[in-house]
């Protein structure tokens, strides 16, 4: 068997990743081989693989729902938006360049400009486009189509987006290529989702339509038998039926795909309905700076019982903070100038002088120190950091994705570095490849707080200096609940599904004779 399914949305954050997710842990509790596939991903929020490769963290998500180790061929196409008209192309983990939207997804503009040492994927976009890739999404999807029992893919904002269809390569660009029937999925929350299940068909070329098998509706709050008049009149509009109903949970949303957004969806569990074990609680407050990447970093924190996770933006938001945590950061140079402007600056550096604590993960950990010369990611040239700690950064063309593997407060830690940012550190305490000066701590590892006798250390290095009583609980597993997590996604699919209809759908592919719904996709 090579299986294959596309999951395609009505819109973006329809739930196409947690289904994805959701049904590779189906698959692989059956006893299947599967692994997941998105052939372009646009986020900041992105994994290192073992073979230091860069991929988006919702993918590598996935890979864990089905029990597999993630890798470039799972996410072929990265980009990473540095404005909102510009990303950083990442192909095959490896950054070949900036683009603009226009030159990545129109038929004229600018084209990549490649970085020294992209090599041949590179010169690919070197006047080329997204449909230039095509091919190597396709030769992604066929490796690992060859190697599985199933590939289950997920599609990217909806299929009918019709100025941009002549170039897809991630909804039905993949899917006619590749033979794959397609599952649309409609968050009902939003309201809206039988006008958005039938339009998305209904404006696709007869070619597309013939591959789109049927619905999913995510989200469902409420009695089923409610919402079944509304899916069989669905059908007999469309011909296709609806593959199944998930209803509404709290705490499903695997790793967020877009810093852009601030949210807490991506936490295993939400830190307002765990009481303490100690007396006090601790707050956290995350810094939402531009271009906000990997701040799935806090998740492990959010996971403790008795910590309240919440971003801000406002220096007086973090008066009562026990830690404050600056995240992550595409553009640091920006995010540097957002806190000055916005007094952060000010009240991060009383607080850094009062002795409670702060926290820089990446580029916060960069903008903490004591200048930064970057003539690659903002080529701002030579700029003033907020000199709390004593690190000197200079920004470099190759990009480090690493694997560090080491050990912090006497504790083991595993983490994981993506940064054009080399730090210099000329004093401090060492701290993970960085340091820490009193309470304020740096490193370029991300991941680090899901190390769980680490993140228990570091809790109370900060319980201490912030004059809280609080105390880790001795037993939280940070893996052991996402995998529960991940476990739950699974069950929706498998109580919520009709399993068999998508077992043949996997298998088989589309039924024949979906069909036609009008108007179609325009010529």
């Amino acid at each position: 068997m090579s299986g294959g399914l596309l999951i395609a949305g009505t819109t973006s954050d329809a739930g196409k990743s947690v289904v994805t997710a959701g049904i590779c842990r189906w698959l692989v509790r059956q006893g299947v081989k599967v692994a997941p596939f998105k052939a372009q991903n646009m986020s900041l929020n992105s994994f290192v693989t073992r073979e230091g490769a860069e991929i988006g963290r919702a993918q590598a998500m996935q890979a864990q729902a089905a029990r597999v180790e993630p890798t470039a061929l799972m996410n072929p196409v990265l980009l990473k938006p540095g404005s909102d008209r510009s990303s950083q192309v990442v192909l095959m983990g490896r950054p070949v360049g900036e683009m603009s939207a226009r030159g990545f997804f129109g038929t004229s503009g600018s084209a990549a400009e490649p970085l020294p040492g992209a090599g041949s994927p590179g010169e690919r976009l070197r006047g080329g486009r997204q449909e230039a890739l095509l091919g190597t999404v396709l030769d992604c999807l066929a490796q690992l189509r060859g190697t599985y029992d199933a590939v289950i893919c997920e599609g990217a904002g909806s299929p009918a987006e019709i100025n941009l269809r002549r170039t897809d390569i991630v909804n039905m660009g993949v899917a006619r290529n590749a033979g794959l029937p397609v599952l649309v999925v409609g968050d009902i929350d939003r309201g809206g989702v039988f006008a958005s299940f039938f339009g998305t068909v209904a404006l696709l070329s007869p070619e597309d339509q013939a591959l789109v098998a049927g619905f999913l509706v995510n989200k469902f709050r409420g009695d089923v038998s409610l919402l079944e008049p509304g899916l069989d009149m669905l059908h007999g509009l469309t011909g296709r039926r609806t593959y199944g109903v998930l209803p509404f949970q709290h705490g499903l949303g695997i790793d967020e795909e877009d810093g852009l957004r601030v949210s807490l969806r991506g936490a295993v569990r939400e830190s307002a309905v765990s009481s303490p074990v100690g007396e006090d609680i601790l707050r956290v407050a995350v810094c939402a700076i531009p271009l906000m990447s990997n701040f799935t970093d806090v998740d492990a924190l959010a996971a403790e019982p008795g910590i309240v996770v919440r971003f801000v933006d406002r220096a007086e938001e973090l008066a009562d903070a026990d830690l404050v945590v600056v995240p992550g950061t595409r553009g640091t140079v920006k995010a540097l100038q957002w806190l000055r402007e916005r007094g952060l600056a000010d009240a991060i550096a009383r607080r850094a002088a009062e002795g409670r604590p702060v926290l820089g993960i990446c580029g916060g950990f960069q903008l903490l120190g004591e200048h930064i010369e970057d003539e690659v990611e903002s080529r701002a040239g030579h700029v003033d950091g907020l000199g709390l700690l004593p690190v000197r950064v200079r920004f470099a063309r190759e990009k480090t994705l690493t694997r560090p593997v080491g050990e912090a407060l006497g504790e083991h830690v595993e983490g994981y570095e993506i940064h054009h940012g080399v730090a210099e550190v000329t004093g401090g305490t060492p701290f993970l490849d960085g340091c820490r000066v009193g309470s304020v701590w740096g490193t370029h590892w991300h991941g680090s707080l899901e190390s769980d006798g680490f993140r228990r250390a570091f809790l109370r290095e900060v319980a201490a200096a912030a004059g809280r009583r609080f105390v880790p609980a001795p037993d939280t597993s940070f893996a052991a609940l996402r995998e529960e997590q991940l476990d739950r996604l699974g069950d929706l699919i498998e109580e919520h599904a009709d399993t068999d209809a998508l077992w043949r759908l996997i298998e088989s592919g589309a039924p024949q004779g979906l069909p036609f719904i009008p108007p179609g996709a325009p010529a």
